[in-house]
């Protein structure tokens, strides 16, 4: 599983002219990955991590805040595009594998207290961000 983590003021994901999810600042938005081999195990940890990061104005985290965070999915995450011109994403998980275990993430951040906006899996999603230095983390679990 891989996250990427940017520190934002501002951050909502759009589908089809409709704005599905929006947080308002200090806060994260994580695109999130997943790949075949990943478990509900690994998205509990990668919540933990989100909420816990301290990557917020002043070494501060989520939790130590309350700020609230934008959760979508990335499949795009695990494009690999070492050869050739076009990317492959053979490394991404399926649709039925990953949906679930973005879910997870979601849901276990929600158990720990975050306020978790997300956008719509699948969709054509466009996504706004203020990148607060800017400050961005890759995970990888």
């Amino acid at each position: 599983m891989r996250a990427v983590a940017q520190r934002v003021t501002e951050a909502s994901v759009t589908v089809d002219g409709e704005v599905v999810g929006s947080i308002l600042g200090p806060g994260l938005c994580v695109l999130v990955g997943v790949t075949h081999e990943d478990t509900h195990e690994q998205a509990a940890l990668m919540a933990r991590k989100l909420w816990s990061l301290r990557i917020l104005e002043g070494e501060k985290s989520c939790s130590d805040l309350n700020a609230p965070l934008l959760v979508i999915s990335q499949f795009t995450l695990y494009g690999d595009a070492r050869k050739g011109r076009r990317p492959t994403w053979n490394a991404a998980a399926p649709g039925p594998v990953a949906e679930p275990l973005v879910d997870e993430v979601v849901a276990q951040l929600r158990s720990l207290g975050a306020t978790v906006a997300t956008g719509r899996f699948g969709a054509d999603m466009k996504v706004a961000l203020t990148n607060d230095g800017p400050f961005t983390v890759v995970l990888d679990f």
